[in-house]
């Protein structure tokens, strides 16, 4: 019983002198402070095409680009039209004006072509001849016109130095009259009395035999007033060709 109580006041004096030692000199620890690590950098990938940057790069060349092979053409697609231009420019002229010519010339060419106006060439000045002609007919039929414009063109017929008609006026339409040749040597004329109020004598002719049939046809064009159109007509003698068909 003793040995128990002794047990007991043992105990509780060391629980005691333990809460008080423990009291006094308890300190409490300090959390531990943790630094932060270094990143362990990762390892660098090179780019391989970065590894190309320091070397020059290889440009193959564009011939289209070389002027010395071939030269750049002014007219490129796209490329701006230089305005600089010679001619005086009106910024108050009407822009319809620029065809203005290009359309009277068009117009001259249609009148030209549907015979309402004479082709202004330079005037002829000098008689055109058209030729001998050889027949046995007693006398030609001469049709004559105005194959352009009717102006008022004017002519004079002339057989070996004798006038046959002294005014003929020039129509749209074929007129016509006879000369009466001699045997031998004819000389023939049409001389232009004036000149047609657009321009130079102008004039058709056809020539026929007295059987109708075709000797010739031409054209005289832009004469000048006194100019002639020359034929010369030989009349053989009828007389020997019929001897020749009796032999």
């Amino acid at each position: 019983m003793k040995h128990i109580l002794f047990f007991i006041l043992f105990f509780a004096a060391v629980t005691v002198s333990a809460q008080t030692e423990f009291g006094t000199k308890f300190k409490p620890i300090p959390a531990p402070k943790f630094s932060a690590k270094k990143k362990t950098p990762l390892p660098q990938v090179k780019d391989p095409q970065a590894e190309t940057t320091d070397v020059p790069s290889i440009k193959t060349p564009n011939v289209f680009d070389n002027t010395s092979i071939t030269p750049k053409s002014q007219l490129q697609v796209g490329a701006e039209k230089s305005n600089f231009s010679m001619a005086p420019k009106n910024d108050f002229a009407n822009p319809g004006d620029q065809y203005v010519p290009k359309m009277e010339k068009d117009l001259d060419r249609a009148l030209k072509d549907a015979g309402l106006k004479e082709d202004q060439q330079p005037l002829v000045r000098t008689d055109v001849s058209y030729g001998d002609i050889r027949t046995s007919s007693a006398f030609f039929v001469i049709k004559y016109r105005d194959y352009g414009a009717i102006d008022g063109d004017l002519i004079k017929a002339v057989l070996n130095k004798d006038v046959v008609k002294d005014r003929l006026l020039l129509k749209g339409g074929f007129q016509e009259f006879r000369i009466y040749l001699t045997e031998g040597i004819n000389t023939f004329d049409m001389i232009a009395l004036n000149r047609g109020e657009l321009g130079g004598n102008t004039g058709e002719f056809q020539i026929f035999d007295a059987e109708g049939k075709f000797i010739l046809s031409d054209v005289w064009e832009n004469f000048d007033t006194g100019v002639k159109s020359k034929f010369v007509i030989i009349r053989e003698d009828t007389s020997l060709n019929k001897d020749k068909k009796t032999k």
